[in-house]
């Protein structure tokens, strides 16, 4: 109970104006070309700061399979509102995200995403085609892609079946492939809840999967290896 009153007023109260904040500060950033604060360290900050805020405990496994130099797609599970904070706040890695086009709409959030260069997709063929035209300008030099494969968050903590548009995404701009799996994520906040429960979180990196890899593989097959390699880690899966 302590720790209700205090995520409904202290913490969340300060996370919606350090949100706010966190967002100008990225489209000043983007504006005036300091592309690596607005990409990288701000958003960062934000994550972490946000879990920190929330007094939410975090364990990062994996990391040492990342090479801050190398473009990948990261692919993970989507449990609940709090995936963005840990991904932004303890992948250590320079990434865009590939969004749904709705969500430039959002205040204050929707014009820092736009300011630096989130990949949005629409539903119609000539907004996907884009968003692989943006995606293969965009990932070189260390710069990577998150996406949800799953395409929305949980209803049950059970993962979702995958959509195919992020794997041939990745095979269109052959790079690779690392899945993530994210725990606690559903009992910190999940789609049902109306307020932030404490629940450890953690972030399981997994090895890449190099193109040589999974070369002559059909997209079916690479999207059950995914889903398998992710869930294999999951607790209570």
């Amino acid at each position: 109970m302590i720790y209700k009153i205090y995520a409904l007023l202290i913490a969340t109260p300060l996370f919606i104006v350090y949100t706010i904040v966190v967002g100008m500060l990225v489209i000043l950033s983007a504006l005036f070309g300091m592309t690596r604060l607005a990409h990288y360290y701000l958003p960062c900050i934000w994550g972490r700061g946000a879990c920190t805020l929330y007094l939410l405990p975090v364990k990062v496994e994996g990391l040492e399979y990342l090479d801050k130099q190398q473009s990948y797609i990261f692919l993970a599970n989507h449990q609940g509102y709090v995936d963005i904070l840990l991904m932004y706040g303890y992948l250590n890695h320079s990434f865009k995200w590939m969004m749904k086009d709705y969500l430039k709409k959002m205040p204050v959030v929707g014009i820092a995403c736009m300011c630096s260069h989130q990949i949005f997709v629409g539903d119609s063929l000539a907004s996907i085609q884009k968003a692989v035209n943006d995606a293969r300008k965009t990932l070189r030099g260390g710069m990577s892609m998150s996406i949800f494969p799953e395409g929305t968050r949980t209803h049950d903590g059970r993962m979702q079946p995958f959509k195919r548009g992020a794997f041939m995404l990745a095979n269109e701009i052959g790079l690779p492939i690392v899945p993530i799996t994210i725990n606690g994520s559903y009992n910190v906040f999940s789609r049902k809840a109306w307020m932030v429960t404490r629940a450890p979180l953690s972030l399981t990196i997994h090895q890449p999967i190099t193109n040589h890899q999974r070369e002559g593989k059909t997209t079916k097959a690479l999207m059950a290896d995914v889903y398998d390699i992710i869930e294999n880690s999951l607790v209570n899966s």
